[in-house]
């Protein structure tokens, strides 16, 4: 039995027995955001825990030398990492995320210094460079602006609009008198002029424009797997598709040579202006990894991994070497659960960041599995546990007897946030509704059969809308999709009401589809339940309905204090909500409240797990895994209130 941190928990349904037992952190990461190389230094902050860590490692010894936190500020809303990085007389300065703001490390001292903010809660400082006259130039979101920091005065410049519509400037580059943005949804390049502000566009990408460095007198950037090479007057632009994955990070050597890296691969490529490829130079040094920052060190390449490692190429040779910063003295923290599912009386598995961790329930054991990136859902097979991947679209199985993970493939189709999973016992396929990713609309289902490997994707199903959810009805043979006009939220939609759509499993052709609610944006989830489909919306706050999907007509409808996901369980309709401190409920005729005080820090949406023969249910409460009686019979459980 897992040990917990408070009193031993009771299954048996009785009212006055402990209604919550916590057991520790659900999921702990070493995972990082920004990097940065300095003097004989890397400087990693990490993403995940709060408040954040900002770690010195020393390249020699290849140990962590010191440690801080980043404070909380004093707008609403607490730092949970740093995207941004950038080294500036003797300090590090540090944007974080979701609240955009700026700090500054001192690399004599150790000394963390807040120094203002960029919007509210739920804005993120995206990328950050420093001018050679030690001026810092920021890319935020949700507003899509390019900014100025002077530290020496702490004077502050806001541009005007780059693109209409907007959001994400999600690279900076700068030298003496031009500052170069890349753009997340207009795939822009541009070039604002540090003084007057004017903006020129030098190139137009195919995909985001997540990348851009400078080398001389020219610009360097990556839109996805397109590599952008431009002078900085926009002439001479060369721009091709290097077929590697989506360029995640640059380097350039003295000799005008380009590193750079790819994800989903992780692998190592050089370029030179006038070539019209990349040339691999090595494997991967940490396979599946998207890389955060690379550093050349006379004939080593240093690249920091998101999962939380650095490594070390060998250019001559090609070989590399890898260390985990947990092992290299980061501490880790509690992170945001991403998804959680139980084998009943066996184990509990934890989806985090780069990692599913394993719960022992017979021995009270934990263990971590190395996946190659963010689990959002997953589902049971038999004897293996399936799960799909952000941001790479990737599907994975993983055996409970022996933690092998096996990868079963892309999604592709520009897919890259996997939502929901399922499994059809009666097709005995795997199903995945999907998003894509920025200026996109459509969606996929994606049909897997485990035993041949095949992958069959259905992009726009629902035309015009990403899925959020689905839910298999088997004695139907369909599975029901859920719409969400919003995409991948970087381009204005072209419906005002989400739809759900049937999905026959044998003839894959949607059979019907309908809009339930007016003006209702988004489901979160999908239940099939006693004839009714059970749904949960997202963007009109605890709205949810059961529909008799044979009519059209909705039996029930109300509204909750959030959304999450629904459970069946023990021939009752079950949901976690976000918001309202985190709710617990069961849905029907005669909705009921069964906890609340569970806290709003799921990463995705709020999940529960229930044990057989009970209403004991596995979730979080703050960010720690936790037992929490949800009996309807019994009065609703309060939860004191939880800082995660």
């Amino acid at each position: 039995m897992v040990v917990p941190t408070s009193a031993h928990a009771s299954s048996a349904p009785d009212c006055g027995a402990q209604a919550v037992t916590t057991y520790g952190p659900a999921s702990v990461t070493g995972a990082i955001v920004g990097a940065a190389v300095h003097d004989g230094h890397a400087y990693v902050v990490s993403r995940g825990p709060k408040p954040p860590v900002v770690a010195e490692i020393d390249l020699a010894t290849r140990k962590v030398t010191r440690t801080a936190t980043l404070p909380d500020g004093p707008a609403a809303g607490e730092p949970e990492g740093g995207w941004a990085t950038a080294v500036a007389d003797g300090k590090l300065y540090i944007g974080t995320y979701p609240v955009p703001d700026l700090y500054s490390y001192d690399l004599a001292t150790g000394q963390v210094t807040h120094l203002r903010s960029f919007g509210a809660n739920g804005g993120f400082v995206w990328s950050m460079a420093a001018a050679p006259d030690g001026a810092l130039y920021l890319g935020t979101s949700s507003d899509g602006r390019l900014w100025e920091y002077i530290p020496s005065t702490g004077a502050v410049r806001r541009y005007g609009v780059l693109a209409q519509g907007e959001h994400y400037v999600r690279a900076v580059a700068v030298d003496d008198t031009t500052a170069y943005a890349g753009l997340l949804e207009k795939a822009k390049l541009l070039a604002v002029d540090r003084v007057s502000g004017a903006v020129r566009e030098l190139a137009q990408g195919p995909a985001a424009v997540g990348t851009v460095t400078l080398y001389g007198e020219r610009v360097l950037a990556a839109s996805g797997s397109t590599l952008i090479d431009v002078r900085k007057d926009g002439t001479d632009r060369r721009q091709f598709e290097a077929g590697v994955g989506v360029i995640d990070a640059f380097e350039v050597a003295p000799d005008g040579t380009v590193y750079l890296t790819s994800r989903p691969d992780g692998a190592v490529y050089s370029y030179r202006t006038g070539q019209n490829t990349v040339i691999k130079v090595a494997d991967p040094p940490s396979p599946g990894e998207e890389t955060r920052a690379l550093q050349l060190n006379g004939q080593q390449l240093i690249g920091f991994a998101g999962s939380g490692g650095m490594w070390w190429l060998d250019l001559p040779s090609g070989t590399s070497e890898f260390v985990d910063l947990i092992d290299a003295g980061l501490p880790a923290g509690p992170e945001r659960t991403q998804s959680m599912l139980l084998m009943p009386n066996r184990a509990l598995y934890i989806g985090g960041h780069f990692a599913v961790e394993v719960r022992d329930l017979r021995t009270g054991k934990q263990r971590r599995i190395r996946v190659v990136g963010e689990p959002k859902a997953m589902v049971r097979r038999g004897n293996e546990i399936y799960a799909a991947l952000y941001p790479s679209g990737e599907i994975i199985s993983i055996d409970v007897h022996t933690d092998k993970v096996r990868s079963h493939g892309y999604i592709g189709h520009d897919q890259s946030r996997p939502w929901d999973i399922e499994h059809d016992p009666v097709t005995d396929t795997i199903l995945v509704a999907s998003a894509p990713t920025g200026a996109k609309l459509h969606g996929a289902l994606t049909v897997l059969d485990p035993d041949t490997g095949k992958l069959d994707v259905y992009p726009n199903v629902i035309p015009d809308q990403s899925l959020m959810s689905l839910s298999v009805d088997a004695a139907r043979g369909v599975v029901y999709l859920g719409g969400d006009v919003l995409g991948g939220g970087g381009t204005p939609p072209t419906r005002a009401t989400a739809s759900i759509a049937a999905f026959d499993l044998q003839r894959r052709t949607v059979l019907w589809q309908i809009d339930p609610l007016p003006n209702h944006r988004t489901f979160q989830d999908l239940k099939v339940h006693d004839g009714l489909l059970y749904a949960v919306y997202k963007r009109v706050l605890g709205a949810w309905i059961a529909l008799d999907p044979a009519t059209g007509t909705i039996k029930h409808q109300g509204l909750l204090s959030g959304h999450g996901e629904l459970y069946v369980h023990r021939g009752r309709v079950f949901t976690s909500t976000y918001f309202g401190g985190g709710n617990a409920y069961e849905l029907g005729p005669k909705p009921k409240l069964l906890a609340t005080g569970l806290g709003d820090e799921w990463h995705t949406n709020p999940q529960l797990q229930f044990e057989p023969g009970s209403f004991n249910a596995w979730t979080i409460v703050g960010r720690d895994l936790a037992k929490v009686r949800l009996d309807p019979r019994c009065p609703p459980v309060t939860i004191p209130d939880q800082h995660g």
